[in-house]
């Protein structure tokens, strides 16, 4: 029977029918079995599958090679430019191995990170890649490493980006060496009396940026008071917030602002905007990461440049090119990925002579 003779798909079973090989073999031809097929039998079952139009199932093929060709990205909010550019990063890379990249958010709650996790264990994705910080203390975590080295044990692969929180292979990231540069740099441009508006307490990205800045203005010889440490929401109108509660009463001295993110820093622009100031000349701003857009914003955001792209690639390459069993220890870290400060318009300096 031909391919225009059907009135239902065609299966794995018509198939090792026309080829003439038993339905093992034919499922090992095109499933993706590591199991030798010899390559006469093989031909003969892909002729047939093009013959009846067959299409793999994919779940057999996880089956059959104990994973499936998808790439799970976990990140904390689609919507952030910065986990959109690293998942540009994972996709590019993976277009390049001819797999496929499914992507889900944690909205930054470690009983969903767990519970999604547990839901792509039973998909049996090839690489799993966590993006999102974690918490500084998570009642999950035990629970976590437990699912994900079930998960690993069972053929995948587990990378984190950004810290080594959970001892598997890492992608590590300079976030408090960059905000202590950072740091630095701004006091070398004049600026002595800081204030930061960063995330909630407890988060560990936004943790390491504070410490890291602390330490630069310390060693420079700034100043950050603690009462100008403005905890709101990681996001664009947690900027806002935190930028406006910090000018309504009273900047008392303050020349510089360090949002712990960049889309903080986008909203306490503004916040300070609205506030009747000039960002840059009444109050300059500094961010963290890079984003494409803030070097479209008035004024242009000075910040801390991170590969975010390259990010991504190296997570995926780390998961592809190492292996359990190959040399390599549980957690061992790719290099530290570097960061830069960038100096625009947003922070201008400020004349001491």
């Amino acid at each position: 029977m031909s391919a225009t003779d059907r009135t239902s798909p065609a299966t794995l079973h018509d198939v090792a029918r026309e080829a003439g090989v038993s339905l093992a073999t034919a499922s090992r031809s095109l499933n993706g079995s590591t199991r030798k097929v010899n390559e006469e039998y093989r031909s003969r079952v892909l002729e047939a599958a093009a013959r009846l139009n067959y299409t793999p199932n994919l779940s057999a093929q996880a089956v059959a090679r104990g994973t499936t060709t998808t790439v799970a990205l976990l990140v904390a909010d689609i919507a952030d430019p910065y986990f959109s550019s690293i998942a540009a990063g994972v996709v590019a890379e993976a277009d390049g191995e001819h797999l496929i990249v499914t992507m889900a958010a944690t909205e930054r709650d470690p009983a969903r990170e767990l519970e999604l996790v547990r839901q792509l264990r039973g998909q049996r994705p090839r690489v799993m890649i966590l993006a999102g910080s974690r918490p500084l203390t998570d009642a999950t975590d035990g629970a976590l490493t437990a699912e994900l080295s079930a998960y690993e044990a069972s053929g995948g692969r587990v990378v984190l980006i950004s810290r080594n929180e959970l001892d598997f292979p890492t992608v590590p990231l300079d976030n408090r060496g960059g905000a202590e540069r950072l740091a630095r740099a701004l006091v070398d441009l004049g600026y002595r009396r800081f204030a930061v508006v960063t995330g909630d307490e407890g988060l560990r990205t936004a943790a390491d940026r504070l410490d890291g800045f602390r330490a630069g203005i310390e060693a420079a010889g700034g100043r950050l008071d603690d009462a100008d440490v403005i905890r709101s929401a990681f996001t664009r109108d947690g900027g806002y917030d935190g930028a406006k509660r910090l000018i309504d009463r009273g900047l008392d001295g303050i020349d510089a602002v360090f949002a712990t993110n960049d889309v903080m820093a986008v909203g306490a622009l503004s916040a300070i905007r609205d506030a009747g100031l000039e960002p840059g000349r009444d109050l300059a701003i500094a961010g963290f990461d890079d984003i494409p857009t803030v070097q479209d914003v008035t004024p242009a955001l000075t910040t801390v440049r991170v590969p975010l792209e390259e990010l991504g690639r190296r997570a995926l390459r780390l998961a592809l090119e190492g292996a359990p069993n190959e040399g390599e220890a549980s957690g061992a870290d790719a290099p530290v990925v570097a960061t830069e400060v960038v100096l625009r318009a947003s922070t201008p300096g400020i004349s001491r002579a």
